[in-house]
């Protein structure tokens, strides 16, 4: 399973393709735009459910297994993971609006460094009848570009979910047009262990909204320890992030 998430140590190696001009990756995530000659349709939805439940049913195996990422001392409250109910009305299609340019920057992360991402462009969508935005980003320097990586904070972030936010990891298309599900929304590593490093959320993908799908807290009373809150917006320097368009 994709994740940004990687161990403080050693560090592990980012999940990108080694990129050696930011032309490559524009060319990867733009094949087949110029085709696109109408809106994003709904996803198909046979056999969903049920890979989404074999799917999670698979992530807390793994997680509960001998080579997990949970400390065995966290096990029995952090696994089996906890989730929102699968909700349909979470997965919808989005586009992917490629910017002109494709701005470099750095992002803060759980442990206090930088990392270094890429803003391919803007992925445009809607959601229970409103239209939202969030960026899309690829790590640099980048081991493969097959995927884009968005992570959000949304009204659950710090309450009913992790205060970091949480991720998707959306495979890229031919076509521009992008599954964006919701229900697949996971925490990082650092929420299971310090011993990862987790990239937090630009400003730009703070969604004014409760997203209720995904992975979610453990109920208050069955967490062993308080999870730090991030700092306030005042210091989190927003201008890491460029705004929309470089």
């Amino acid at each position: 399973m994709p994740s940004l998430t990687t161990a403080v140590t050693p560090p592990t190696t980012p999940r990108w393709c080694d990129v050696r001009a930011r032309t490559g990756v524009v060319a990867c995530l733009t094949v087949g735009l110029l085709n696109v000659a109408c809106g994003p349709t709904r996803p198909n939805e046979e056999g969903y459910l049920q890979r989404l439940v074999e799917d999670r049913e698979l992530k807390d195996r793994e997680f509960g297994g001998a080579d997990s990422i949970v400390p065995l001392d966290r096990r029995s409250w952090m696994v089996p993971l906890r989730y929102y109910e699968p909700d349909v009305s979470y997965r919808v299609p989005a586009q992917l609006s490629v910017g002109d340019e494709q701005p470099i920057f750095e992002i803060p992360t759980s442990t206090g460094q930088l990392r270094t991402m890429q803003r391919v462009g803007t992925l445009e969508f809607v959601l229970k009848g409103e239209p939202m935005t969030l960026a899309a980003l690829v790590e640099i320097p980048a081991q493969n570009a097959d995927h884009l990586f968005v992570p959000f904070r949304d009204e659950t972030s710090g309450g009913e979910t992790y205060p970091a936010g949480r991720y998707l990891d959306l495979p890229n298309t031919r076509t521009g047009i992008y599954e964006l599900d919701f229900n697949r929304a996971y925490h990082p590593y650092c929420y299971f262990s310090e011993e990862y490093e987790c990239p937090f959320p630009p400003p730009e993908n703070r969604l004014s909204t409760a997203i209720r799908a995904g992975e979610r807290l453990p109920p208050e009373d069955e967490r062993r320890f308080p999870l730090t809150p991030l700092p306030t917006d005042d210091t989190e320097a927003p201008e890491t992030t460029p705004p929309p368009g470089g």
